[in-house]
């Protein structure tokens, strides 16, 4: 079955028909060893490439909500392999199950390898980048997919490949954004499903009546890295860790969420925003992770 804006919007709260996905092997990235520390402005790719086949299913099955996808993104993508990404796009055989009516608890940080959520075509949410300060996980160092210290190959979609030809978001969807008709003036409408059960909006959302630009309350440490053994020079946003959270620099909570009014949710929900600025798509969860977020090995 095809993708198109009716289609995706008709995903929201009741099931439809379960399409065949296609298998791919998943393989084990190979560790690149970095000593960059400056950050650079990310210039993405165009977008101009399709891939054919997208195909996407979300239906909601005794409390638990199940979208079946090939990971084909159905909007236009950038140009793989790339100087910065090696990788060529195939489709997946993706089964993500989280509960259809989530519940807050404790705040837990995204596991390593595992993706923050599913857009509603399919394609997940990979917030981290499996890129190291001099390739060692244990470092404590993690190079920031959008901090440009790392060139990833992205295109206009903040999108790549992984080693296993899967397509995956790091950063705002632009081309799903656009086909289901986001809007500066308008609340965001429905862009995906976090791992814990929670929806996911972008930028902006209806809070007590009006319609606000949701803004992330994490901000730059000051300061200088601490260099030896760890990198050195200025936090300037190279790294996942050179942001801390401040309470109140912004609308949005640790987990860059917020309790807001949506189409969908017209009582209330708590949401992830994704936002325009770090850490665009949130590194923690509300809830427990459901099942097939967690990358194969």
């Amino acid at each position: 079955m095809p993708i198109t804006v009716s289609t995706i919007k008709s995903f929201v709260l009741a099931g439809s028909i379960v399409v065949g996905c296609v298998a791919s092997g998943d393989a084990q990235p190979r560790l690149r060893a970095h000593t960059a520390t400056d950050a650079a402005p990310v210039s993405p790719g165009s977008a101009r490439q399709f891939v054919r086949g997208a195909q996407v299913s979300m239906q909601v099955r005794g409390g638990t909500r199940i979208i079946t996808s090939n990971g084909m993104p159905g909007h236009a993508i950038g140009t793989f392999p790339n100087r910065g990404n090696p990788h060529r796009v195939s489709a997946q055989s993706y089964r993500f199950e989280m509960p259809a009516r989530p519940t807050a608890g404790q705040v837990r940080d995204l596991p390593r390898g595992a993706s923050f959520g599913v857009a509603v075509n399919g394609v997940p949410f990979d917030p981290n980048a499996a890129e190291f300060w001099q390739g060692d996980p244990r470092s404590g160092w993690t190079y920031n997919a959008l901090g440009g210290a790392v060139p990833l190959g992205l295109d206009a979609n903040y999108a790549h490949v992984q080693p296993s030809g899967a397509y995956h978001y790091h950063g705002l969807p632009v081309g799903l954004m656009q086909q289901l008709g986001w809007s500066a003036n308008e609340a965001s409408p429905l862009i995906g499903f976090a791992a814990d059960g929670f929806p996911i909006y972008a930028l902006t959302a209806e809070v007590d009546g009006k319609v606000v630009r949701m803004t992330s309350s994490y901000r730059l440490k000051p300061g200088q890295r601490p260099g030896g053994a760890q990198p050195g020079g200025r936090y300037d946003g190279a790294f996942m860790q050179d942001y801390a959270f401040v309470a109140g620099a912004g609308m949005l909570d640790v987990c860059n969420g917020a309790r807001i009014t949506t189409a969908e949710f017209r009582q209330g929900t708590y949401a992830y925003i994704l936002t325009d600025t770090y850490p665009v798509i949130p590194r923690c969860l509300k809830g427990a992770v459901g099942r097939g977020f967690a990358k194969r090995r």
